[in-house]
């Protein structure tokens, strides 16, 4: 029930995109929507704004596979974890069956 209400991480990160990117104008065309500047070079426009805008979207990219891959990673160490978990759960069930066998054993 849970999986229902929770967006994945990629949905809830590319529609943050998709919003982001709404506010930004045309990359490297100066100053975006949102009224704040890109610095000055950003502001000026022209080849040097849309390379500048370039390298900031391939820095986000960069960053956003980075914490994924992190995320995959802590994922798969809590699976780990909790296989080890089950497996050692699984070792008290089954001593604990044996003491009730040599229980009704010794009956």
């Amino acid at each position: 029930m849970a999986r229902f209400l929770r967006p994945s991480v990629k949905t809830f990160i590319s529609s943050h995109l998709r919003m982001s990117s709404d506010q930004l104008g045309e990359l490297g065309k100066g100053a975006g929507k949102g009224g704040g500047g890109g610095g000055s070079i950003r502001e000026a426009g022209g080849s040097m704004g849309k390379k500048q805008a370039a390298e900031e979207e391939m820095y986000f990219k960069r960053k956003e596979r980075e914490q994924l891959a992190a995320l995959r990673q802590h994922h798969q160490e809590e699976i780990e974890h909790h296989k080890k978990e089950i497996e050692r759960l699984q070792c008290d069930i089954d001593r604990h069956k044996g003491k009730i066998r040599k229980l009704k054993h010794d009956d």
